[in-house]
C-alpha cells in the first residue's frame, strides 16, 4: 500500500483485544505501508508485529495520554505533508478510552481525511455476549474513581433505559458493582465480562447483588461490565385520575395538580389533563 504523498491520511486501526487471529488483513497492509505509526506501545506493537510475521518499517512514535497533548501537533504536521500515519492502541478501537481523540480533531482542522480500519472492540463484543438488551446502548468508559463522583455517575444512568456498557479495572470492580447496586438496584441484571477473546475468557451474569458478592473473592484481566437499562413502570393512569381529583378536592387548581401528577407518574401531561376532564364529564347510559 504506497503512500500519497499529494494528501495526508490518518488511519485508525483496530487491533485484536485478544486473540491475535482476529487482526484484519488490512491492519497488516496498513502496518506495512504506513509512513508513520503511532503507538500507545511501541513494545506492544512490537510483539504484536512479531506474531502478526510482518515487519513494520515506518517511523515508529510514541502517543500515550501522557505525550498525546504535545505529539498531536508533530503527527498533524506529517499528516499535513502528505504522510499517511497509522494510529494503534494497545487493544481495540482508537480513540474509545484511548489515546486518538486529540489526532482526529486535528486532522479535521487540517481537513485531512480520517479513516479506520474496523476490528475488535470489547464494547461490542461485551455487548453481543451479555444477553441483555442491545437496540439501545451507552459506553460510559471508566468509571471516575473518587467514591463520591462514581456514586453520581452511576445515578446519572439509574432512570435511563438504555443498556450501559463500562470499562473498569479488576482492582476497583468489588466497589463499582457495590456502589451499582446501591445507585441502580441490586436486583438490577448485568454481567461481567473479563479477559475476552483470550484464554480464560469469562461471562459472569446476574442481578448486581450476585456479582458483588462473586467479585469479592478478586478478579484477575481486563474487565469489561454490562448493566441493564431501566424498566419502565407501569403507571395506573385511573390512579392518576383519582390523585389530581384528590388535590383539587384539597383546593389545588386543576393544571397544577395535573402537572405534579404527571411529573411524578411519567404520564404525558396533555394526555393525564384530557383524562382528567373526560373523567368529570357526566356519563349517558342510553336513557
Amino acid at each position: 500500500m504506497g503512500s500519497d504523498r499529494t494528501v495526508g491520511v490518518l488511519v485508525l486501526a483496530a487491533t485484536p483485544i485478544g486473540d491475535t487471529a482476529d487482526a484484519p488483513p488490512r491492519l497488516l497492509a496498513e502496518l506495512t505501508g504506513a509512513d508513520v505509526v503511532a503507538a500507545e506501545d511501541t513494545r506492544r506493537l512490537q510483539r504484536l508485529a512479531d506474531r502478526l510475521g510482518i515487519r513494520i518499517t515506518a517511523r515508529v512514535v510514541s502517543y500515550f495520554e501522557g505525550n498525546e497533548a504535545a505529539r498531536t501537533d508533530e503527527l498533524a504536521e506529517q499528516l499535513r505533508q502528505g504522510r499517511r500515519v497509522v494510529l494503534v492502541t494497545d487493544a481495540g478501537m482508537p480513540s474509545v478510552s484511548d489515546p486518538g481523540y486529540r489526532l482526529v480533531r486535528a486532522a479535521i482542522d487540517a481537513d485531512v481525511r480520517v479513516t479506520a480500519v474496523p476490528g475488535p472492540s470489547a464494547v461490542l463484543t461485551a455487548l453481543a455476549v451479555s444477553g441483555l438488551p442491545v437496540d439501545r446502548f451507552s459506553f460510559e468508559g471508566f468509571a471516575p474513581r473518587k467514591a463520591g463522583e462514581r456514586a453520581r455517575r452511576l445515578a446519572e444512568v439509574a432512570d435511563d433505559p438504555r443498556t450501559s456498557v463500562w470499562f473498569e479495572a479488576p482492582h476497583r470492580l468489588t466497589d463499582f458493582l457495590t456502589e451499582a447496586a446501591a445507585q441502580l438496584g441490586g436486583d438490577r441484571e448485568a454481567a461481567v465480562c473479563r479477559e475476552l477473546t483470550k484464554t480464560y475468557e469469562e461471562v459472569r451474569r446476574g442481578p448486581l447483588a450476585q456479582l458483588v458478592a462473586w467479585a469479592a473473592d478478586g478478579v484477575r484481566g481486563e474487565v469489561t461490565v454490562v448493566i441493564a437499562g431501566a424498566t419502565a413502570v407501569a403507571v395506573d393512569e385511573a390512579a392518576a385520575v383519582a390523585e389530581v381529583a384528590a388535590r383539587v378536592a384539597a383546593g389545588e387548581r386543576t393544571k397544577p395538580a395535573v402537572a405534579a401528577v404527571a411529573e411524578a407518574t411519567g404520564i404525558a401531561k396533555n394526555t393525564l389533563y384530557e383524562a382528567v376532564l373526560a373523567d368529570r364529564r357526566p356519563t349517558t347510559d342510553g336513557k
